[in-house]
């Protein structure tokens, strides 16, 4: 196997360290998954039209060195006007391992990326959690995570510039 055009055995890379940007996922797993059914059986009779209620939040945390952990959550809930027929609240976690990255590559990373990358197994979670309560599976619409990412930068650097201006006559 080790013949002389095997491409592995001598990549000359010079000192041997990589050095190249380098970002992904290590593992990923459901850290919390709450279901809830308040309303079974009536909920299952119910004729009106629910209202579907989605809310959204990322974290990211240094757990040690060049891994960090990511956390998208997810909560749901279906109201109508007899009451909540299902309630879903999901934290999706992910190991991010990151290395050479500048600080802006890797915050953007951390909080729109990985997000976009975990957001259609978390979907899956919550289809199959609203399923098992016994619903139809509840489809996610796709999130623009990279759009949200810009939005909040942008937003936050109005509040800063805007945070310096005097306020009222001197």
């Amino acid at each position: 196997m080790a013949d002389e055009g095997n491409v592995i055995s001598d990549l000359n890379l010079g000192n041997g360290e990589d050095s190249a940007p380098a970002a992904g996922i290590i593992s990923q797993y459901v850290k919390d998954l709450s279901v809830e059914n308040p309303n079974a059986p009536q909920s299952f009779s119910w004729q009106d039209q629910p209202q579907i209620e989605v809310q959204f939040n990322i974290g990211a945390r240094q757990i040690d060195g060049e891994v960090h952990e990511v956390e998208l959550k997810i909560t749901c809930a279906s109201k109508g006007p007899q009451g909540t027929a299902f309630a879903v609240e999901l934290a999706y976690g992910a190991l991010i391992g990151m290395r050479n990255l500048e600080e802006g590559q890797a915050h953007a990373f951390l909080y729109a990326e990985a997000p976009r990358i975990l957001f259609p197994f978390a979907r899956r979670v919550v289809a199959d959690a609203v399923r098992d309560a016994g619903f139809p599976p509840l489809m996610l619409e796709p999130i623009d995570f990279n759009g949200l990412y810009i939005q909040q930068l942008q937003a936050q650097q109005q509040a800063d510039a805007t945070q310096g201006e005097p306020v009222g006559h001197a």
